[in-house]
């Protein structure tokens, strides 16, 4: 069942975190579908302007339609991740969508709360929630690249008065995370303090961390002994997950560990079984291997056994 991502946060806010997974095709949809199930947790599901593009983006919201027709007991919103303003109204206007995020961190803060406006007055009178993005994480993905030296965490202050000019849902917050599989070096990890702090600015108002992928160690060793070259990989400690929700994080965005499994069943199947051509049977290992992990991210954001209270709470 599509909910709206404001029920999912409501339920939400200082409990757990509601896992954002993006997905490209049909493996990534029935795993996801089928850890949530397995851990009784709601979940977005995030779709970027790479995965609209990848196919169709017909295509993919027939497959999450289907989907969602084949596991009927599952709660979830589905949500445009890292739009520019044009991909946002086009999301807002097909009526599939349960919100928007609009990224226009890379420009100055005046500029940023413009165009985050104008998307907002478009969601709101379609009932639709928006994310804006204030600071900037760096890293690479897809069409995102920012530099280290260019990377800025979310002032408190400047996220207040953001809020208040924007009108938008939920804020997604620079505190130290960063795209792709190399986050961090040596022993860093989340700015506990600026979350703290912006909290004590904007209670009750739904934060959200991006870059959040854990990037398993088991998993790109397991990668590189089948023939990848991931060096000096390094991601967030998933311990940290509940920590950050209990201050305020209410969406946590991952997508590089999804593609790490894909990557380490395909070279395993493939380096075990080179005389094979047929790409279902790692597809299917695929699906179970995602939904094992999706389930095993569910318990680290408190968001596993949540699906009965939520469903009550809507009156289900």
């Amino acid at each position: 069942m599509i909910v709206t991502t404001a029920q999912l946060f409501k339920h939400a806010y200082g409990k757990y975190a509601v896992g954002a997974y993006n997905i490209n095709n049909a493996e990534q949809a029935m795993g996801l579908f089928k850890g949530c199930i397995q851990s009784k947790a709601p979940f977005i599901i995030q779709i970027s302007k790479g995965a609209r593009k990848y196919t169709d983006k017909r295509m993919l919201e027939a497959i999450i339609r289907a989907a969602g027709e084949i596991f009927p007991e599952a709660i979830f919103a589905v949500h445009l991740d890292h739009g520019d303003e044009q991909t946002c109204y086009e999301c807002i206007d097909s009526g599939f969508f349960s919100s928007v995020m609009i990224d226009a961190s890379h420009e100055s803060f005046t500029e940023n709360v413009a165009i985050s406006k104008r998307v907002v007055d478009k969601a709101h009178a379609k009932g639709l929630s928006v994310e804006a993005e204030l600071g900037m994480l760096g890293g690479v993905e897809e069409d995102i690249k920012v530099e280290d030296g260019h990377a800025t965490l979310t002032n408190p202050a400047e996220a207040q008065d953001f809020i208040k000019k924007t009108g938008c849902d939920s804020l997604a917050c620079a505190i130290g995370t960063s795209h792709g599989a190399f986050k961090f070096k040596g022993k860093q990890s989340l700015h506990f303090d600026v979350l703290t702090k912006i909290k004590a600015l904007v209670p009750g108002f739904p934060l959200v961390m991006h870059g959040s992928s854990s990037v398993p160690k088991d998993e790109v060793d397991r990668i590189n002994a089948a023939g990848g070259t991931i060096a000096g990989s390094m991601g967030v400690d998933p311990k940290e997950y509940l920590p950050a929700a209990k201050l305020g994080v209410t969406k946590v965005n991952i997508d590089t560990d999804g593609r790490l499994v894909w990557t380490r069943v395909h070279r395993e199947y493939f380096r075990d079984k080179p005389s094979d051509f047929d790409f279902r049977p790692p597809g299917k290992i695929f699906i179970d291997e995602y939904a094992k992990f999706i389930a095993s991210r569910n318990d680290y954001l408190g968001s596993s056994g949540q699906l009965d209270d939520l469903r009550k709470s809507l009156g289900q």
